[in-house]
């Protein structure tokens, strides 16, 4: 199974860096072993979160919603030397897959993965963190998002996946999942704790930063 690309967006793949081999090789793999392999993040949106985690530095990243540990592996190569990312997989299938790619990149000691729900996960990490990366159960993402904002770092990043539904939030009939995120899209601009963007990347990326 192969997502289908947009002349544009095939332009913007052709003409920035490619992903390593070890990442093409997870592509591969996630298309050839999972039912829907169309939940992997992209090559640019995973080439936009290593730059932010250059760019920011940060000491702790929490990501929730591993799937196969395509975007774990751009963030953690982004990482600084003492950077840790954990990154939370609800479901179990997925551990072997995503805990040999982690193996494979020589990153056991930067990337901790946690099998079990989010919200029973997260209360049990130590510390705080300066970049959260959501791209889990969409339903989900208020709990989620009320869970960690409290634990962001002035100055951090909430990163949410899939906000806009492929352009779903639009319209004026919503299914269940795309209201859900229109709320939580409108929840994360009414809350006077961050500075926030949505950009049309992929299938939408909400970017909150603490203030």
């Amino acid at each position: 199974m192969s997502r289908q690309v947009d002349p544009l967006t095939q332009y913007c793949e052709a003409l920035s860096t490619p992903p390593s081999p070890l990442l093409q090789a997870l592509e591969r793999e996630t298309h050839l072993k999972t039912l829907a392999p169309q939940m992997m993040s992209g090559h640019l949106q995973g080439q936009l979160l290593q730059l932010l985690c250059q760019l920011k530095q940060p000491k702790q990243v929490l990501e929730i919603g591993s799937f196969t540990g395509y975007a774990t592996l751009y963030m953690a190569a982004g990482l600084p030397e003492d950077g840790i990312l954990h990154t939370v997989e609800a479901n179990p299938e997925l551990e072997y897959l995503i805990q040999k790619y982690i193996d494979q990149a020589k990153l056991q000691d930067k990337v901790h993965l946690h099998i079990g729900k989010a919200e029973e996960v997260i209360p049990q990490l130590p510390g705080k963190f300066d970049f959260v990366f959501l791209d889990a159960g969409k339903l989900d993402y208020p709990l989620f998002y009320d869970l960690v904002i409290d634990r962001v770092n002035p100055g951090g990043l909430i990163i949410a996946d899939n906000v806009l539904w492929s352009g779903k939030v639009v319209q004026e009939q919503r299914d269940k999942d795309t209201e859900a995120l229109h709320a939580f899209n409108q929840m994360v601009q009414d809350d006077p704790r961050v500075n926030n963007l949505i950009l049309p990347i992929r299938d939408g990326l909400l970017i909150a930063q603490k203030k």
